[in-house]
């Protein structure tokens, strides 16, 4: 097939080199501009189009994606899809029905769970035991169109999102082709969505990291490895914010006496944290604000202290 790509970040490029070594024709890679990134705030390419520069594909960087340029543009390289993975821009019905084949998306998760912009980091934040890819053709709605393949994947105990989406990228990759050679022969059945079973995977924000200590350690610990490496786990510790960046929940360590947040130090382990429920977090690794990260009881040996509040 003639494929126009729209993506932008490194989970996209597995369906790149995914369709590159089936065989496929990219006639255009479509990224978002490139963005002002890091301390220095330089401007950095977006992942998909170092790989198309690479590729010797073309690349589009439009600032607008609704106002019917860029769908001149790709109709006149005449694909015959559309595939479109985290590209990052709400497309219209221009470019949706421009290809015989419309536009497909590669989306990590399962969907209809986890609709929306970060549903690889929701999944693990919520304690997920499965996810996996779908292959979806694309609509107006937000990721409510026809269901046309999809894969599951076995979530780790120790996945953070940062881990997990590499896997998925890969296995949405492989779907992605499968999934375009069934629907070249005509083999695939779209399956629409039941919009009862949908969840909303929001786009995080930086106060989603903060650690509410009144739910249970399982869901503390869910929590921070959803959100790494970001917002990340924080909480407050005399007034400086300190994360979390280890921990673990499970009978490492007994629940201090006191409410939630009230931390012990657990000789050769660490911190153990009252959680909601009678549970406890035990804390390994944290970085006060100002400070570099350091283990949890090389903090609290800093501090002088066995015992102090967290969250505070």
């Amino acid at each position: 097939m003639r494929i126009a790509f729209l993506g932008t970040p490194a989970f996209a490029v597995a369906a790149l080199d995914a369709l590159d070594r089936a065989g496929h024709a990219l006639v255009a890679v479509v990224a978002q501009p490139d963005r002002p990134a890091g301390r220095g705030q330089a401007l950095r390419e977006p992942a998909t189009k170092v790989w198309a520069r690479a590729h010797g594909v073309p690349v589009l960087q439009p600032e607008k994606v609704r106002d019917g340029t860029l769908a001149a543009a790709l109709r006149a390289l005449e694909p015959d899809a559309l595939v479109v993975a985290a590209y990052g821009r709400i497309l219209g019905k221009d470019l949706l029905t421009l290809a015989p084949h419309g536009a497909i998306n590669v989306h990590g998760s399962l969907l209809p769970r986890w609709r929306g912009a970060a549903p690889i980091q929701w999944s693990v934040a919520e304690g997920e035991r499965e996810t996996g890819v779908t292959i979806m053709q694309m609509d107006e709605g937000l990721d409510t169109g026809d269901i046309l393949l999809q894969r599951a994947l076995e979530l780790r105990e120790d996945d953070t999102s940062e881990t997990l989406a590499p896997r998925l990228a890969a296995l949405g990759g492989e779907a992605l082709v499968e999934a375009l050679r069934l629907l070249e022969a005509g083999a695939l059945v779209p399956v629409r969505q039941d919009p009862a079973q949908a969840t909303l995977a929001r786009i995080l924000e930086k106060e989603d990291g903060r650690i509410d200590w009144a739910g249970p350690a399982r869901r503390v610990a869910d929590r921070l490895r959803g959100f790494t490496p970001w917002p990340g786990a924080f909480t407050t510790l005399e007034g400086r914010t300190l994360k979390v960046l280890e921990a673990r929940p499970g009978a490492d360590a007994e629940a201090p006496a006191g409410e939630p947040g009230e931390a012990e130090v657990v000789p050769g382990r660490g911190l153990a944290v009252a959680c909601g429920g009678g549970t406890a977090l035990l804390v390994t690794r944290v970085q006060l604000e100002g400070r570099p990260a350091q283990s949890a009881l090389d903090l609290a040996n800093g501090l002088r202290k066995k015992r102090f509040r967290l969250g505070t």
